[in-house]
């Protein structure tokens, strides 16, 4: 598989009130290969999201670059889609409108973009609900809602910020299996952000560990286990002991001070 994402050098600093430097991340090298399904976990605090938000070019670095598709990243670009923790649909628009949104940028015929929502929503379970409007829907079913936009464009990077963090754990467990089953039928890159070292090791190929803030890659991990993936079995629990013993250290890291900036 060729290179998806590369990150060199890549740093971040942020400016409070009275010009107070925070530095988030630092340090920062990692390459994504195309397909690869890549959690990140770390400490809260430890530049997971904003990561994340560099890559999807949503905010710039400080010092270091990211080319993505074999291009510097300047701004979002089209083949990338973003899935919140808050889900962010529109709640005035109805569930199909939502997931319209992106196709009606890209100017696509009504007719066609309607037809690809109802075959999108479907794959979701959420064909009997495309009239609803936001508030009328449970959270999982909001999250399902908020993936089927993401993917409406048919973007080739899935970023995902905690998407299943605010949801209980039976929905929690439903959701993964069927990202899990989506991400086998369609093969994109993911890159998906989550506190839960279980869930990193259900769900990733690959899992990156991020220190105490600022933020730098102190762990890289292949996840070599078959899917479905069963928690229960000693392979499974073998990764998640090594996870968990170098999260402890990430959260016993001291923050340290010393980011380069060049903003």
């Amino acid at each position: 598989m060729d290179q998806i994402i590369e990150i060199n050098g890549l740093s971040k600093t942020f400016f409070l009130e009275k010009k107070q430097a925070v530095c988030a991340l630092r340090n920062i090298d990692l390459n994504i290969k195309d397909q690869e399904f890549v959690c990140l976990i770390g400490p809260s605090g430890s530049g997971k999201s904003t990561l994340l938000r560099l890559m999807e070019g949503l905010i710039k670095p400080s010092t270091g670059s990211i080319k993505v598709m074999d291009k510097p990243l300047e701004k979002p670009i089209s083949q990338a889609g973003m899935v919140f923790q808050e889900y962010s649909l529109l709640p005035w628009r109805n569930i199909i409108d939502n997931v319209v949104l992106g196709l009606e940028f890209r100017k696509m015929a009504k007719k066609e973009r309607y037809e690809k929502a109802k075959d999108i929503l479907k794959k979701f379970g959420l064909e009997d609900f495309h009239e609803s409007f936001p508030y009328e829907l449970s959270g999982g079913m909001k999250q399902r809602a908020a993936i089927a936009r993401a993917i409406a464009t048919s973007p080739k990077i899935l970023y995902m910020d905690e998407p299943f963090g605010a949801l209980d754990a039976y929905t929690r467990f439903q959701m993964q299996k069927e990202l899990i089953s989506f991400w086998l039928g369609e093969k994109r890159t993911i890159v998906f952000v989550t506190h839960s070292v279980e869930e990193a090791v259900f769900l990733g190929t690959r899992v990156i560990i991020m220190s105490a803030r600022p933020g730098e890659i102190m762990g890289d991990f292949h996840i070599d286990l078959p899917y479905p993936r069963d928690r229960w079995n000693e392979e499974f629990a073998e990764y998640f002991k090594r996870l968990m013993d170098l999260m402890n250290r990430a959260n016993e890291g001291k923050m340290m001070k010393g980011c380069v900036n060049n903003d």
